[in-house]
């Protein structure tokens, strides 16, 4: 994340609250974590035990995918993450379902066929 001359983050953080899960560096398997705040340079992790800053992590963004980043500060059971490339955000606040729907041109459209009558397959 960036920071100014006064210490303020500049880039513009939302507020969320979805479940992720994170690789870390050196750690077996994944840890299942609360997504608190999210911005294109990073994110604010909750239930994170035994991490420390500058560790290497994975985390699995909702709607994005799999962004690599590192441990930036951690305070109790909460960590920074910084990412090593910049995200959509608004991509991850996106619906689930609207980024896996079958698309309208696949789907028949029930109208075509007249009351009680199906098409067999």
């Amino acid at each position: 994340m960036e920071s100014g001359e006064d210490g303020q983050r500049q880039l513009s953080r939302d507020s969320l609250f979805v479940l992720a899960e994170m690789r870390i560096d050196g750690v077996p398997g994944e840890v299942r974590v609360r997504v608190r705040n999210l911005s294109a340079g990073g994110l604010m992790a909750e239930g994170v035990d035994k991490i420390q800053r500058g560790q290497q992590v994975w985390i699995n963004v909702r709607n994005v995918g799999w962004v690599e980043g590192s441990i930036a500060w951690v305070q109790d059971d909460r960590c920074g993450v910084a990412f090593k490339d910049e995200i959509d955000p608004m991509v991850a606040r996106a619906p689930v379902a609207a980024a896996h729907s079958t698309p309208s041109y696949i789907k028949a459209p029930m109208k075509h066929y007249p009351a009680g009558q199906l098409r067999k397959i």
